[in-house]
């Protein structure tokens, strides 16, 4: 009796003498064992696999791992030069800031030389610029208004002064509210820690209940910022999209992100059903949609998979080892051959024409290689080339759209922050804490794309709010 098990082709071979003493009954119950051990070979290498999973080899978003998550390096030879900065390298220092910027000038003169001591004058055309950079005693503002109030003579009603238009009814101002909500959504500190820092090192009073108050007033101060991003998102042209599990009250929620090129929208949603993208972008959305394989966006009917998660894919492949391998490194090759394509041309070394002529040249290749997946593989190794193959026409739209790019990098990017933040702080506790998060993070990610001073804007929509003003535009022309 001779047995070849699982994909690594384990071989046990029961030599003939012991199989011709076999009983029906004994050989039915060794069957059962082999067969029984082969399940268990096949749940450990899927357990291995799963082990070795990571944002280089599966749909694992690069998003997920951890910031300062080692990657394996490649050894070196040794140089044998001593670490740090080598004979004759350019020093590299702080620049002097120009004069007009230097809050205090102090002139230092020599009285005397250093030589034979006599007395020194004169002045020294370009003398020697020293700066020193010091952080001020941090002391709060405060502004008292002493409202009076005064009875009438002929009525005898009494009035109290109105306090002048824009200043809070609360006892915080429009810099220190913004400051707060950086703090929490931008610097990714808790409420307490936000409390503390306030209290330590800008001596100014807080809780963590103060805190609330100020992410609730940056909420209703963004807020028309977001909903203008709202409402632009179902006119956009060009879309990429992602989703990340979250948390709000100890349940289970997802983040979404939708990037453009004028803006990234946050939304959080106790679904990652497809009626959500629905609701971000219309049921009517004509644009183009970048994302990974997930099928939520099936129902757009114009969209770019995302090639970094193929080249993932394609990598699992070649993990798995045997048929997998051989087609998952072909898939690689191509893979490989259209980011070097798109590259060349994204810094100038070749136009656009000649990307696209030398990618299209790998259309039926992909195409072969993936049907042969379909025919030659098993189970989900299979599915998945099925899967690719079943959308295969979205793999090139980025030829034919100048706006898309090949990859679902801008919204990976957008999450990272996201990510990290709900690592931090374990997701929100409550409804407005959720809207906070995906407004501040929404107005946070847009500004840097426009390249505008965020604490700027937030402190100028502050004192909108406060003033009764409408949120200052992110979005011109909308």
């Amino acid at each position: 009796m001779v047995l070849v098990m699982s994909e690594k082709r384990t071989t046990i071979t029961i030599p003939p003498e012991l199989d011709a003493e076999m009983t029906p009954a004994v050989r039915a119950f060794v069957e059962v064992l082999l067969a029984r051990i082969e399940s268990l070979e096949t749940e450990v290498s899927e357990l291995k696999r799963m082990i070795g999973m990571n944002p280089q080899n599966s749909s694992v978003p690069p998003s997920s791992e951890h910031p300062h998550a080692k990657q394996p390096k490649p050894k070196r030879k040794s140089s044998g030069r001593k670490r740090g900065g080598q004979e004759g390298h350019t020093k590299h220092q702080r620049t002097l800031v120009p004069p007009e910027q230097v809050t205090e000038t102090i002139t230092l003169k020599p009285s005397h030389c250093r030589r034979c001591g006599q007395n020194l004058q004169g002045h020294d055309p370009e003398p020697h610029r020293h700066q020193v950079f010091e952080l001020p005693e941090i002391k709060p503002l405060i502004t008292e208004y002493q409202r009076h109030r005064l009875r009438c003579s002929c009525c005898g009603i009494s009035t109290t002064a109105a306090l002048p238009d824009g200043v809070p009814q609360g006892q915080t101002g429009p810099r220190l509210v913004a400051f707060t909500a950086l703090l929490m959504a931008y610097f990714r500190q808790s409420k307490r820690r936000t409390a503390l820092f306030l209290e330590a090192l800008c001596n100014i009073p807080c809780s963590a209940g103060l805190t609330v108050k100020h992410q609730n007033i940056a909420t209703k101060a963004l807020r028309g910022c977001y909903e203008q991003m709202r409402h632009a998102l179902p006119r956009s042209d060009a879309v990429a999209m992602d989703e990340t599990p979250a948390k709000e009250a100890n349940r289970k929620a997802w983040l979404w992100t939708a990037v453009t090129k004028r803006f990234t929208l946050f939304h959080i949603a106790d679904t990652r059903a497809a009626n959500v993208a629905k609701e971000l972008l219309g049921k009517d959305f004509s644009g183009i949609v970048t994302s990974d394989r997930y099928g939520g966006y099936d129902w757009i009917r114009k969209q770019q998979l995302c090639w970094a998660h193929l080249l993932r894919d394609f990598q699992s492949l070649i993990d798995v080892g045997g048929k997998a391998k051989t087609i998952g490194r072909r898939l690689k090759e191509y893979a490989q051959r259209l980011f070097h394509n798109w590259h060349r041309y994204r810094d100038g070394t070749i136009t656009r024409q000649t990307m696209r002529r030398n990618i299209r040249k790998l259309w039926w290749p992909v195409y072969a290689a993936l049907e042969e997946g379909t025919l030659r593989l098993r189970g989900k190794h299979a599915g998945m080339c099925q899967h690719i193959l079943d959308r295969v026409d979205h793999l090139w739209t980025f030829l034919k759209h100048d706006n898309v790019e090949p990859t679902n990098n801008a919204s990976e990017r957008s999450l990272r922050h996201a990510v990290i933040w709900r690592k931090l702080s374990f997701g929100t506790q409550s409804a407005s804490g959720s809207r906070f998060v995906e407004t501040m993070l929404s107005v946070i990610e847009t500004c840097r794309q426009q390249n505008r001073d965020i604490f700027a804007y937030v402190t100028e929509a502050v004192q909108s709010h406060f003033h009764g003003y409408p949120t200052p535009k992110l979005l011109f022309g909308v």
